[in-house]
């Protein structure tokens, strides 16, 4: 079974550059994407071999996920039943006979870590979330999770520290995370692989010098890490600054 994420930043500007060139070729069982920054009605996806299923922010223009997959999952839930989390249109849940399938578009912490404090209520709630999935089945999450969570993580650790996104307190959230039974899928295959980035800013050609943040992941329950075939980051794809990861799990 083969999974992709992108965060497309926006997806109708993404179709104008080559996102369904890239949908296509990369072929995969289940899409995911995050900051679809739009309401369904505001594109036509013409999937005919996938089910489509999206969360939108209140907000126009912002955030938002979806999932497009070629197997209908038993149900689809929207955000992780807490009203002050669900406002922005930023986790789907698709369940299917031996896994829970999670889409996530994790708050960022912005400038001067301004929204830190409410970064870190939005990790508690989600990881129990989270835990509460596992323990009724394995739970594959992947997703824009805004953290870049070692050194190994980014080009430039030492000047990012006190940054959104590589603050202590986001880094240590993900430490939590992984400690609660959770495996990152690339780092699990590829636990000293440098340069592998999944994110570059738009500014003095970051991403030609592969200037990059790991931030984009694939996760799954410890339950099923053996069952990890391959993770791949596809820094080849452009049409976004993200590009997309991928997993391929045998269960």
């Amino acid at each position: 079974m083969k999974l992709i994420s992108w965060n497309v930043n926006g997806l109708r500007a993404a179709m104008t550059k080559g996102f369904m060139d890239a949908f296509d070729a990369l072929d995969a069982d289940m899409f995911c994407l995050q900051e679809t920054k739009l309401q369904p009605e505001q594109i036509e996806m013409v999937l005919p071999n996938h089910e489509q299923y999206w969360n939108s922010a209140v907000k126009k223009g912002y955030s938002g996920t979806a999932i497009f997959t070629k197997e209908k999952p038993i149900s689809v839930v929207n955000g992780i039943g807490i009203e002050e989390h669900d406002q922005e249109g930023r986790v789907i849940t698709a369940e299917y006979e031996k896994f829970y399938l999670v889409t996530c578009y994790t708050p960022n912490s912005q400038r001067e870590l301004a929204r830190l404090e409410y970064r870190m209520e939005w990790e508690v709630a989600f990881r129990e979330y989270l835990l509460a999935l596992d323990a009724k089945k394995p739970v594959i999450l992947c997703g824009d999770l805004n953290v870049a969570h070692q050194e190994i993580d980014l080009k430039n650790p030492k000047a990012n520290r006190k940054n959104a996104g590589f603050s202590d307190e986001e880094r240590e959230k993900m430490t939590e995370l992984l400690a609660a039974g959770f495996t990152d899928t690339f780092r699990y295959l590829y636990p000293d692989a440098v340069d592998a980035y999944s994110w570059w800013s738009y500014m003095g050609k970051a991403r030609e010098r592969n200037v990059g943040w790991r931030i984009d992941y694939f996760l799954v329950s410890n339950s099923i890490a053996d069952k990890i075939q391959e993770a791949k980051i596809h820094a080849d794809i452009f049409g976004s600054d993200h590009c997309p990861v991928e997993l391929v799990i045998d269960l």
